[in-house]
Formats: structure tokens, C-alpha cells, sequence
């Protein structure tokens, strides 16, 4: 029950930042997330409803990266594993059942305007980010994936990669599931 309320708080919050980033002069442009090693900028306008860390039934022989489906109020939606999908290794274990492991979990729907049943699984949501919380940005390499926005620096140093979510939906690799 804690959980749920604490849930309820964080989206209440969130939903207030966004409201206060749409009246005022600071424009948020990111949903910023952690999976893995990763740090990533999701656009606001790609990103859906975020939901708890709720376990996927398991669809068999599909990529390593794609964890199953799941209920998500009333919808069925595709699991992705984030880490896994963009660094393109094997997971490096099972997905945690432990209820511990995944407190701090996440399911980030795409927009639905983009019309595919997905949500991406982040270890952690760090928050709305601007333009201005950053020093620095690189182009994304000549060869890099076409979902590959721009890398932010912020002032730690710490980089951030965009992740264009209506690019990602669109990809073959991504919309192929099977093993």
C-alpha cells in the first residue's frame, strides 16, 4: 500500500512540474531515466503514462530484451528492457522478481499517438530535464542507430543520450521480437 501511495505522490508531482514547466519561462524537455549503465532523455511529447514495476508474462522465443507482456490499466503492452535493447548485449541475469530490486523500477509507455502497445523498463526516473541543465551536447555519430538523439553533458559531466521514442517504434530490429 505504501508503494501505491508513494506512486500516487511521485505522479502527482510530476504531473504538477509539468503544468509549472508549461506556464513558465524554464521549458522541461526530457523525461530523464537510468537503465543500466545508462543514463537517457526521453522527448515528453514521445512519452506515455508511467507505471509500477508490474512482472511480464513471459512470451517464448522472442529476443532477450523483450521481457513479455503486460496488463497495464486494462491495456496489453509489450515489455522492453531498455538496458538490454540498446546496448544490444545479453542481459546479464534474469529479471528480478525480488520486490526489493525493482522498487525503484519503472514502466515508461510510449505515446500512444505512436501507436505501438509499449512500455520500456527503467531502473530509476531522475526527473524532468531542460535544455539548460546541461553544458554540452554532441551529434549522435554518422552510424549510429536513427533513434540516437543527441549526448547531453550535464554540469557533473555525466552524459545523457537522447532517445527519440517515435524513431525507436518505428525501427525493424525493435518492432521484431522474435529470437
Amino acid at each position: 500500500m505504501a508503494n501505491r501511495d508513494a506512486l500516487r505522490a511521485f505522479q502527482s508531482r510530476l504531473a504538477s512540474r509539468l503544468q509549472a514547466a508549461r506556464t513558465s519561462d524554464v521549458s522541461a524537455a526530457w523525461l530523464a531515466v537510468e537503465a543500466g549503465e545508462g543514463k537517457y532523455l526521453f522527448p515528453l511529447g514521445h512519452a506515455g503514462e508511467i507505471f509500477p514495476w508490474t512482472p511480464p508474462e513471459p512470451v517464448p522465443y522472442t529476443a532477450p530484451w523483450f521481457l513479455g507482456v503486460a496488463n497495464l490499466r486494462g491495456g496489453l503492452y509489450g515489455v522492453v528492457q531498455l538496458a538490454t535493447f540498446a546496448t544490444g548485449e545479453a542481459p546479464a541475469a534474469a529479471v528480478p522478481s525480488i520486490e526489493g530490486m525493482r522498487a525503484q523500477s519503472r514502466l515508461v509507455a510510449l505515446n500512444e499517438l505512436l501507436e505501438v502497445n509499449c512500455a520500456l523498463l527503467i531502473d530509476r526516473l531522475v526527473g524532468l530535464r531542460g535544455v539548460e541543465a546541461f553544458v554540452d551536447s554532441q551529434a549522435p555519430a554518422t552510424d549510429a542507430p536513427a533513434w540516437l538523439g543527441h549526448a547531453y553533458i550535464d554540469a557533473a559531466g555525466e552524459q545523457w543520450q537522447e532517445i527519440n521514442l517515435q524513431a525507436l517504434s518505428q525501427q525493424p530490429r525493435f518492432l521484431s521480437i522474435g529470437a
